[in-house]
């Protein structure tokens, strides 16, 4: 098994922990750009701290960091900002479901910036795959007793936050990517891990100064919900370690495309966490995504 497939399950199980514990944080005591500054500013120092301890244990040195390399960095940083602020304000909005099937549309939007943007290549079997998936998400993502098609919603507030976040996660993914190829022929953990450490510290002081200049009251409402928030960035953490180390190792749509198995893992926290019914359409929906899955890892 290639190393890049187990790496991007880990990565899909820690980002659906994230994602319920930045939704308690969301719902309950902080806003959107609050929930996503959680996540950086008690990820930052880990993820800092262990740059640190693997280049003593290993005696690597950080690698040139060049201007395209930052140019990248930035972009990335920027965007999924952006995407995380519009993910967290879905939680708030009554038709939750219909918006994230908009933003699952980031697996196609991933595979066409990351052809215009390095190039890569997506196979004729791997798109096949890419579009079953995508038909499964649609399945999975229509809101239980909503009124009319998906298709039906594409005007509402939910709609254009998963859109919109769909293809500044996209962005972010191809950046990512981008980022750590620019650091040669080093270890491919090790320049994940690099270019973890540059992007988190980047958005804990963008975000950070933002904040202390627009809302400081957000930043103490941070600093008072630590006891969840240290969770939040710990298994933030750990996920975009995954995220990045998979990106460095494969086409970022091929990683995107089967990290939807965090679809999957969502439902059965939903069962298991929630006591949350299971419906037809969604044992549909989850046999067809893990349909397209296989069909991936066979692909490639």
């Amino acid at each position: 098994m290639s190393l890049w497939i187990p790496i991007t399950i880990a990565a899909a199980a820690f980002q659906t922990v994230r994602f319920m514990l930045q939704k308690s944080l969301s719902t309950v005591k902080l806003s959107a750009a609050g929930a996503t500054f959680a996540r950086f500013a008690y990820s930052m120092p880990l993820a800092v701290l262990g740059l640190i301890m693997a280049m003593q244990l290993t005696g690597f040195s950080l690698p040139t960091l060049t201007g395209r390399f930052w140019l990248f960095a930035v972009i990335g940083g920027t965007t999924q900002i952006l995407a995380t602020i519009c993910v967290v304000a879905l939680f708030k909005q009554r038709n939750f479901a219909v918006g994230i099937t908009f933003k699952k549309t980031e697996v196609i939007q991933t595979a066409i910036v990351g052809f215009l943007v390095l190039g890569d290549q997506v196979s004729s079997g791997a798109l096949f795959a890419i579009v079953l998936g995508l038909v499964a998400v649609l399945l999975l993502s229509k809101s239980p007793g909503g009124e009319g098609a998906w298709w039906a919603h594409l005007t509402n507030r939910a709609s254009r936050l998963g859109l919109g976040s769909g293809v500044l996660f996209a962005f972010s993914s191809v950046s990512y990517r981008g980022a750590s190829l620019e650091l040669g022929d080093l270890d491919a953990w090790f320049r994940a891990l690099v270019t973890l450490a540059v992007v988190v510290s980047f958005q804990f002081l963008s975000m950070g100064l933002w904040l202390l200049w627009r809302d400081r009251a957000e930043l103490r409402a941070v600093w008072d919900t630590r006891r969840t928030g240290v969770f939040v960035g710990l298994t933030s953490l750990c996920g975009s370690f995954c995220w990045f180390f998979a990106f460095t190792l494969q086409n970022a749509a091929y990683v995107k495309a089967l990290g939807q198995v965090e679809l999957i893992f969502s439902l059965f926290a939903s069962i298991l966490f929630f006591r949350e019914r299971i419906t037809r359409r969604e044992i549909a929906g989850m046999t067809l995504l893990g349909a397209s899955i296989l069909a991936l890892v066979l692909t490639i």
